[in-house]
C-alpha cells in the first residue's frame, strides 16, 4: 500500500506546534509542505540536494529545546547515505528524519530509484545506529508518526511509502536571504 503524498505531509504536520522546526528536502517535499501551509518555522532548501538530513542535524545539536523534523524524498536521502551514519553517531534526542519513499526520481524523470531495487532506508537507518526506525505503510502508522513528531524524546528515522505522482506544485519562497531571515526570527536568533 501507498499514502497519497500531499495528503500525507498534511497529516504528519496537523496540529503542530511551535516549537517544531520543519526541513524539506528539495523538489517535492518542499511543494508538499508549502500546500500544507507556509510556516517561518520551515526551512526551504533550494539547491542543497543531499543536504537535508545534515542541515537539520545541525539544527537539532543548535536548537536542543526545539523538535526538528527532516521531510525529504528517497532520492536525496540516497545521495546523502551518509548523513544516516553521523547521525547515528550524534543520535541528537529531538531529530526526526521523515523520508517520502515513492521508489522514482521524481525530479528528473520518474526514473527508478535504488528503493525500488530492494534499498532498505529503514535497515540502513538502524544499521547507522538510529534506535527508531519505522515503516510507514499506511494510514495508521502514518497517524503514529504525526502523534510521535509533536514529542518524540531520541532519534527517529521513518520511511513513508508514498505513490509516485505529481500533483500541482505549491512554490514556497524561493529567496534564500528572506528564507534565512525569517527562519532566524522565528528562532528569536538576531541576524
Amino acid at each position: 500500500m501507498s499514502l497519497e503524498r500531499r495528503a500525507a505531509m498534511a497529516t504528519l504536520l496537523a496540529g503542530r506546534d511551535d516549537n517544531l522546526l520543519v526541513v524539506p528536502g528539495l523538489g517535492s517535499t518542499a511543494w508538499d509542505l508549502a500546500a500544507a501551509g507556509d510556516n517561518d518555522r520551515n526551512f526551504y532548501l533550494w539547491g542543497a540536494m543531499g543536504g537535508a538530513a545534515m542541515i537539520g542535524l545541525g539544527l537539532a545539536l543548535a536548537q536542543p529545546t526545539r523538535r526538528v523534523a527532516v521531510i525529504t524524498g528517497d532520492g536525496e536521502m540516497l545521495m546523502g547515505l551518509g548523513a544516516l551514519a553521523t547521525i547515528g553517531i550524534q543520535r541528537p534526542r529531538n531529530l526526526a528524519i521523515v523520508v517520502f519513499d515513492n521508489g522514482v526520481y521524481g525530479e528528473t524523470g520518474m526514473q527508478p530509484s535504488a528503493t525500488q531495487s530492494g534499498v532498505d532506508l529503514v535497515s540502513v537507518a538502524g544499521a547507522c545506529g538510529i534506535g527508531s526506525c519505522l515503516d510507514v505503510r499506511d494510514q495508521a502508522a502514518l497517524a503514529d508518526l504525526s502523534r510521535r513528531l509533536k514529542g518524540f524524546d531520541d532519534t527517529l528515522f521513518a520511511r513513508v511509502k508514498i505513490e509516485a505522482a505529481e500533483p500541482p506544485r505549491v512554490l514556497p519562497l524561493r529567496d534564500g536571504v528572506a528564507l534565512k531571515q525569517r527562519f532566524r526570527a522565528a528562532l528569536g536568533v538576531k541576524a
